[in-house]
């Protein structure tokens, strides 16, 4: 007999079937045991009684996370009651064989077959292979895995060419001190803080470039919303008139990949008690002004041209109360808050073409107009405090003739962060990396 998965019992009610999964919990009750199996579509109540005199004596040795097989009579549950805990709790199986595939070692360190975790952060972290089993932890990651698999969808769409660009470098991306040392055979290298050069590289090739990939910040950061490996969704465009055409763009592809996600992950959604709001115009601000919203508002003054965590958070419940948006664009940030490459503004030279899209009180996306023209790049790195020779490469690319461009670089999981309304970015990382954790 062929193996079913959980889903399709649904098409086998009065049937024989084969299942195998993770026993996600043995109950007993009185002599009768009921064993909930977990495989990637879901959960279903078994039950097994004394007269199964073969399968009866299987399940009395069996423990949570043995991956078994069994073959069953798929069966409506009586008086049409309904398990709450599995998904389809409508159904369950009568076995009539079991065979163990798989024993787990000894007594587990986490119950996962609970509804909700309540762990710390350590804890969740240092017994991640067996916490991710977890229906709704797990759950984080179908959302992700349809975000990934969206934005691709949708750049594509646009006439993007997807580009992996490599993560091993000769030099800092954008100079600083932000970066990870290597050694690479005999010589030192540095792990890519973004793949901003390739990217526009690519536009000088394909004209439209995307890549999801991973991005390391050597950045000492113990907050909720900072890690030291993430994966970045990025993409730069040609031909653009102004930046406006990149907010657009990205606008356009948020709008389509949250519409995505709320058609495709309801289940999921609904684990977290979380809502998707219709994408409509994103406001756009420039810096000074947000600044001055903040202080007339919330009596929030900082201090210079800048912004901070909780100056996004306030300037979104600002925009969420006036515009009934849970996006926001801030503009025009001041040229020493920018990279070297990015594009002077053309009304006043001290700030750039760039932005940031703050959602939910979280900065998601930073982007902008890119410098174009190979002597105004080459000046503005010397601006930087930077020597255009350890620029060899990227200048390279502007020698031979380069259209106005501009691009983003998204934060994946900031967004699923979002989405779900998660404490902390760490729980939309399979495996978190931070200044304190290599492991597991």
């Amino acid at each position: 007999m062929k193996r079913i998965l959980i889903s399709e019992t649904t098409e086998h009610v009065g049937k024989v079937v084969k299942l195998a999964g993770w026993v996600n919990v043995r109950r007993d009750h009185g002599k009768i045991i009921f064993i909930d199996l977990r495989d990637r579509s879901g959960v279903i109540q078994t039950v097994i009684i004394p007269d199964q005199e073969e399968a009866y004596k299987q399940a009395k040795e069996i423990r949570s996370e043995y991956v078994i097989e069994i073959e069953g009579l798929v069966k409506e549950r009586p008086g049409g009651s309904k398990n709450e805990n599995n998904t389809f709790g409508d159904l369950e199986i009568e076995v009539q064989g079991i065979k163990i595939l798989a024993k787990s070692q000894g007594d587990l360190p986490v119950d996962i077959s609970q509804n909700n975790l309540e762990l710390n952060l350590d804890t969740l972290f240092n017994h991640r292979h067996l916490t991710l089993r977890n229906e709704k932890i797990k759950s984080i990651f179908k959302v992700y895995s349809e975000l990934l698999n969206a934005y691709g969808n949708f750049m594509r769409e646009e006439k993007f060419t997807e580009i992996k660009s490599p993560k091993i470098l000769d030099s800092a991306t954008e100079g600083g001190a932000n970066f990870f040392k290597i050694k690479y055979f005999e010589r030192e290298a540095f792990l890519a803080q973004s793949p901003q050069f390739y990217k526009q590289a690519g536009v000088g090739i394909f004209e439209r470039v995307f890549e999801v990939g991973t991005v390391f910040r050597a950045e000492p950061h113990f907050t909720s919303r900072h890690v030291n490996e993430y994966t970045g969704m990025d993409a730069e465009m040609g031909f653009i008139e102004n930046f406006g055409d990149v907010m657009n763009e990205l606008e356009k592809t948020m709008r389509f990949v949250l519409n995505w996600i709320k058609e495709k992950c309801p289940k999921e959604l609904e684990m977290y008690k979380a809502e998707i709001s219709e994408v409509k115009e994103i406001p756009r601000l420039k810096l000074t002004e947000v600044l001055e919203i903040l202080e007339k508002e919330y009596g929030k003054k900082m201090e210079g041209v800048d912004i901070d965590s909780e100056g996004e958070r306030l300037i979104s419940e600002w925009i969420k109360k006036e515009k009934d948006s849970d996006f926001v664009f801030i503009t025009h940030y001041p040229k020493s808050l920018r990279p070297f490459y990015s594009m002077p503004s053309r009304d006043d030279s001290s700030f750039t073409e760039t932005f940031d899209l703050i959602f939910k009180g979280v900065e998601i996306a930073s982007g902008g107009q890119r410098i174009h023209d190979y002597d105004q790049l080459k000046e503005n790195i010397e601006k930087h405090g930077l020597n255009p020779d350890d620029f060899k490469h990227y200048l390279d690319i502007f020698k031979y003739g380069m259209p106005p461009h501009g691009g983003w670089g998204l934060g994946s999981e900031r967004i699923v962060q979002k989405i779900l309304d998660l404490e902390n970015i760490k729980e939309a990382i399979l495996y978190p990396r931070d200044v304190k954790r290599l492991t597991p």
